[in-house]
């Protein structure tokens, strides 16, 4: 099978792989649609000591089984593969298990090939209607629909009177805005240093955006709800200053370090803080469901290119030309 593959730091190439052979229990995907993840990225730069290369990356992934009883059904994936006899599963919070391993990390080679193998338990059907980019939307609306959730469950009022703010505006923090959306909030904004990328927000979602440190930045002490989708020093002081008293932050980014939270605040001023990580299964069937039904709207701010042009699209992210907060590869095209 032909796949992009991760070599080092800053290299991916397109080349021919074996074509993986499934194991009991598990279905063959023919990929069709993949997403290219923060966490790719991460791994792009040589910053990520779990996925060494060389490595197929990829975990936003939708396509059609291939074989078996289940031949030709289209399908989405949940890349998160749990003992179900574990008892964070039994208890429904997969997410959190010990044995949790996620394709794009050894020994699970990832979605950025024409197959994949993956536990059949891991597959979710999407309608005929759905289209196939929209399915590999899935996994990184799921993350965004699981904070979005954790915040509502610890904040003392109803989203629709909170002031949110999502620090942010790549898939997870536009996701994370849409899905509060979509709960019922009303007064949102994102913060995005990007201009391209803000412009795009604006124009396809109609959000409110505002440069980091900007005029238009939130006041001190007037914000209900933050979603820090960066988990940078300067995100988590912002989300400290700007959040109110008795407020939430979600804090969802993954970059490296501590610094920048403002423990005295949070102390002194009963300030919520969670941390959040993927999604619980029902999670993920939520967002599927929501995604395939139209609820999240039209979904125009992702970009689809082709596998083969993988490589660039990787550049193109990393240097900050790409407009779209996701970028989509097609593993059909030619």
């Amino acid at each position: 099978m032909k796949a992009l593959v991760y070599l080092g730091p800053n290299s991916v190439t397109y080349r021919d792989e074996p074509d993986p052979v499934p194991l009991p229990g598990e279905v063959l995907v023919r990929v069709e649609a993949v997403g290219i993840c923060g966490s790719d990225m991460h791994a792009y730069h040589g910053h990520d000591s779990r996925r060494p290369p060389p490595l197929i990356l990829g975990h936003e992934a939708a396509g059609r089984i291939t074989g078996g009883p289940r031949d030709g059904e289209r399908v989405t994936i949940n890349p998160l593969v749990v003992d179900p006899a574990c008892p964070y599963a039994i208890e429904g919070r997969w997410h959190l298990s010990p044995t949790r391993q996620i394709i794009s990390m050894p020994p699970r080679p990832g979605a950025f090939a024409e197959f994949v193998r993956i536990p059949e338990r891991n597959v979710v059907a999407i309608p005929d209607s759905m289209p196939i980019a929209h399915a590999a939307l899935a996994e990184p609306v799921a993350v965004a629909w699981h904070a979005v959730r954790l915040g509502m469950e610890k904040l003392h009022q109803p989203l629709a009177s909170c002031r949110v703010v999502v620090l942010g505006g790549g898939a997870i923090g536009l996701a994370s805005a849409i899905v509060a959306r979509h709960f019922g909030a009303k007064d949102i904004r994102i913060a995005e240093s990007n201009p391209l990328r803000a412009g795009l927000i604006r124009d396809e979602e109609g959000f409110t955006v505002h440069a980091p440190g900007s005029a238009g930045a939130p006041a001190a002490d007037s914000v209900d709800l933050v979603i820090d989708a960066v988990g940078a020093v300067a995100t988590r002081q912002a989300a400290s200053a700007m959040i109110r008293p008795g407020g939430v932050i979600v804090h969802a980014g993954l970059l490296p370090g501590t610094e920048g939270l403002d423990i005295r605040k949070i102390t002194l001023q009963e300030v919520t803080l969670t941390g959040t990580y993927c999604y619980t299964p029902v999670d993920f069937v939520q967002t599927v469901a929501a995604l395939a039904s139209g609820q999240l709207g039209a979904l125009h701010w992702f970009e689809l290119r082709p596998l083969a042009e993988g490589a660039a699209a990787f550049r193109g992210i990393d240097e900050g030309t790409v407009r779209a907060p996701k970028v989509v590869l097609d593993c059909l095209a030619t």
